[in-house]
Order: structure tokens, then sequence, then C-alpha cells
């Protein structure tokens, strides 16, 4: 088995993690996205979410998902090999891929401690978060590294 392939599981396994680092006082804490092309911004993000917390979970975009929301090109990487650079970072605890738009369902059924998403963000605007506040939790915004993304990088790529 690849060492990589034990951070990555289903939603029910990954919620049973999750459960079991609450339950030994550890704070979880949740961001998603696409992460097609890993780049320093997603790093630096990943890092900062994980500093938050004890435990850092990814819901990662199917790569259908990721059509629906970035085009038909997209993604560049599928979700096997986006799932695996992912679990690659000695930081991530987590990742299970969800196939819906958002992943509202996703949050509701971990329930982790914080919920993460960029300061491109408002919190109001957080899917997700009403459920984490009214299970006690927090939900924070995060400052994103100014000149890095994906549809930058492959735009620069068409150059």
């Amino acid at each position: 088995m690849k060492p990589t392939a034990n951070k990555i599981a289903s939603q029910e396994k990954l919620k049973a993690s999750v459960i079991s680092w609450q339950s030994a006082g550890e704070k979880v804490v949740f961001t998603n996205g696409c992460f097609d092309i890993l780049h320093l911004g997603h790093i630096d993000y990943l890092e900062k979410a994980k500093s938050l917390g004890d435990r850092l979970v990814i819901g990662l975009n199917s790569d259908d998902s990721v059509r629906i929301l970035k085009g038909i090109d997209r993604p560049v990487n599928n979700a096997e090999a986006r799932s695996r650079l992912l679990a690659a970072l000695a930081f991530v605890d987590g990742v299970t891929i969800f196939k819906e738009d958002t992943p509202e369902k996703l949050i509701n059924f971990l329930l982790p401690d914080i919920l993460v998403k960029g300061k491109d963000y408002s919190v109001e605007n957080i899917v997700g978060a009403k459920a984490v506040i009214e299970n006690g939790g927090a939900v924070k915004t995060i400052d994103l590294v100014d000149g890095y993304s994906t549809t930058g990088i492959i735009e620069r790529l068409k150059k």
C-alpha cells in the first residue's frame, strides 16, 4: 500500500476518524477545494489552516464537480492524483472526495471544530458555516498569497 493511501478515506471512514480525534480532545479543521495544480498558494493556505487546530481534513471536489465549477478543460489532474498529492503533505491528516457542487453535505456530516476558507469569502457566505457554528465550532478565513492561483498558472502556460 502507498504510504499516502491511508490518509485518503471514504466520507464514512473520515467521519470515524473525526469522532475519534474529537473524543481525544483534538480540534479538527476542515477546508475544501479543487487543488488542481498544487502551488505555493495552496501550501501556504493549508499550513495556516492546520495551525488553527490539531488535525486538518480536506474535502476534495470530484472531477465532475471541478468541471462544473471551472469548465470543461478542468481538472488538469484527476481526483486520484490530486488526493495523493494532498495526502503526501505531512500536515494533512485526511482527504475525502465529494461529488456535489458544494461541500455543504460533507461539512454537515463531518461537523469539524473549525471550518476554514480563504479571505476571498465572508463568513456569512461560507457553505456549511451555520452547521459548524450551531455545533459549537468556529468559522475562520485565511489570507491568500497574492499571485498564486491554478487558473492564473494555466493562463500563463497558454502564452
